[in-house]
């Protein structure tokens, strides 16, 4: 049987769960167009390179030199072909043009309608963000009630994972508001 677990323990597991969700929705969130481009916005898109799927930013350089156009530079000028071809299959929406060593993608401007989509794509990762934080919050508290704690305890112990739980919250709504924000400033 391994040592009794404490409850600050279990506390400090759901802090780390919970952060890392948080984490993952900042990676949602930066691959998410905005109004500025951010060579982020490629994390998703992988390149079939010598038979195996690999990310571009392994294979590429990405830079941002203007607010609306990222560059991407190839390690090896041979992957310049299959890196176009495997940023017109993904979902970024953006026609590639080569000029056999560079990849230029020139961002066009949203519409409010392209906007209000993406705003949408903003709300269902901030939906799944908090009821991934809860699923959290309901184990912690499940592994709280197993420890045999009288019942005020265990109500302080719960209360002190609903506060846990309210901050991680509040940090995932102001990260999408953040995001919401800058999709739609003109």
């Amino acid at each position: 049987m391994p040592d009794k677990v404490e409850p600050a323990q279990v506390i400090a597991e759901i802090k780390t769960r919970m952060q890392k969700t948080i984490d993952s929705l900042t990676k949602d969130l930066a691959a998410i167009r905005s109004t500025r481009a951010t060579p982020s916005m490629l994390d998703a898109v992988h390149v079939e390179y010598y038979g195996t799927m690999t990310p571009l930013n392994q294979l590429a350089s990405i830079q941002a030199p203007e607010a609306r156009m990222l560059t991407i530079t190839p390690y090896d000028k041979s992957a310049l072909g299959d890196i176009e071809k495997a940023i017109l299959k993904s979902d970024v929406g953006i026609t590639p043009s080569n000029d056999g060593g560079v990849i230029r993608l020139n961002l066009p401007e949203l519409s409010m309608e392209r906007r209000q989509e993406l705003v949408k794509q903003v709300k269902v990762r901030l939906e799944e963000c908090k009821v991934s934080i809860r699923n959290v919050r309901r184990d912690g508290n499940e592994e709280l009630k197993k420890m045999g704690k009288s019942q005020d305890e265990l109500k302080g112990l719960q209360d002190d994972v609903q506060k846990v739980t309210d901050g991680f919250v509040h940090k995932a709504d102001e990260l999408a508001q953040a995001k919401e924000k800058s999709i739609l400033t003109v």
